[in-house]
């Protein structure tokens, strides 16, 4: 991943982990439910798009970059079959 997208990443984190504070309040001070749950919810879909933003730079950076310079360290040592089973894992992972 390039500066500039985990600067973007981080600063997205930073965001929810402020929802994350706001929700564990909300349950401190016996939030109505439904408030609770749409808090949730918005967390859940920011971190969806965290990952989604992750798995677009895995994508182009070490997968499609598999063997240059652009790729990350950690995927010099594996063989393109090999980088394209790991993405195929974590994609199934996270569509579940």
């Amino acid at each position: 991943m390039d500066a500039d997208s985990r600067k973007a990443v981080d600063r997205r984190l930073a965001r929810i982990e402020g929802q994350v504070r706001g929700i564990r309040k909300l349950v401190e001070q016996d939030a109505y439910c439904l408030d609770l749950l749409q808090q949730i919810a918005a967390t859940t879909s920011a971190l969806n798009q965290v990952s989604a933003a992750v798995a677009s730079g895995h994508i182009k950076n070490c997968v499609l970059g598999h063997g240059t310079s652009d790729a990350h360290a950690a995927t010099h040592h594996k063989s393109r079959e090999d980088v394209l089973d790991e993405l195929d894992e974590v994609m199934s992972r996270l569509m579940r």
